[in-house]
């Protein structure tokens, strides 16, 4: 016997409310690229139905900005969080500083340290190639990388060289696939790459504290999204975030 149109109708809506409502129950999560490794298992141990978008923090606030779908931000760098709160994109009250990160010169494992840190040193090392980094207008360790290079004086010689990327994690690429010498990244990028090492450690006194804050943004504060913040920010995540070189930072 065939189905009326109104039987079907109603299957329909009946079948439809709880993929509607398990959709909903999802938390989307736009984060810094360097934040990639950990979160994911984060994402794994918390259990839910966690969506994760990464990219440079820069690209990730224009794109909340113009209303991507993010109901968490976790950006690298507290300017691009400071003009997502001042445009009104964050639910109040709900900013952290979750984790901080360092800087460092990366190379391909085999490479001698760098010790004595000059324009002439790294460039003898590039032996006319180029130098990752993040973009230094938008990406924060591009940012961070630049205020170094200004610090001790190398900027006017190593910006004609630089091999500037949208994010931190493709600054890395480019050293592991050998196309660079040289990239300045995370300590946790290459806590997380293949073949690749830390020959200089920089020191944090060289560019402002790198900090990453996370928030909710306007709008989004339903409890399985809020309970999932409480957990990005509980004991459990953050020895995640250690085992991966980040530091905690105590601001929640």
């Amino acid at each position: 016997m065939s189905l009326s149109l109104r039987q079907i109708a109603l299957s329909c809506v009946l079948f439809f409310v709880p993929l509607q409502a398990f959709a909903e129950r999802s938390v989307t999560i736009f984060a810094a690229a360097s934040l990639q490794t950990a979160l994911h298992e984060i994402a794994k141990e918390y259990g839910g139905q966690i969506v994760l978008s990464f990219g440079g923090s820069g690209q990730i606030a224009r794109q909340v900005g113009h209303g991507a779908p993010a109901d968490i931000v976790f950006l690298a760098h507290p300017g691009w969080m400071d003009w997502l709160d001042q445009e009104g994109h964050l639910a109040p009250d709900t900013r952290a500083n979750v984790v901080g990160n360092a800087l460092v010169v990366a190379g391909k494992s085999g490479a001698d340290p760098i010790v004595n840190v000059s324009a002439a040193t790294l460039l003898s090392r590039l032996q006319g190639g180029r130098l990752a980094v993040g973009d230094t207008r938008a990406v924060p360790a591009g940012i961070y990388a630049k205020q170094w290079f200004e610090n001790i004086g190398v900027w006017a010689d190593l910006r004609p060289v630089l091999a500037e990327t949208q994010n931190v994690r493709a600054a890395l690429a480019l050293v592991e696939r050998g196309e660079t010498a040289l990239g300045v990244v995370y300590r946790t990028d290459v806590a997380a790459a293949v073949d690749v090492v830390s020959l200089y450690s920089i020191p944090g006194t060289m560019h402002d504290p790198i900090v990453y804050p996370v928030a909710i943004t306007r709008g989004k504060t339903a409890p399985h999204v809020t309970e999932f913040m409480a957990f990005l920010l509980s004991d459990a995540s953050f020895d995640i975030f250690a085992s991966h070189g980040f530091s905690q930072v105590v601001s929640r």
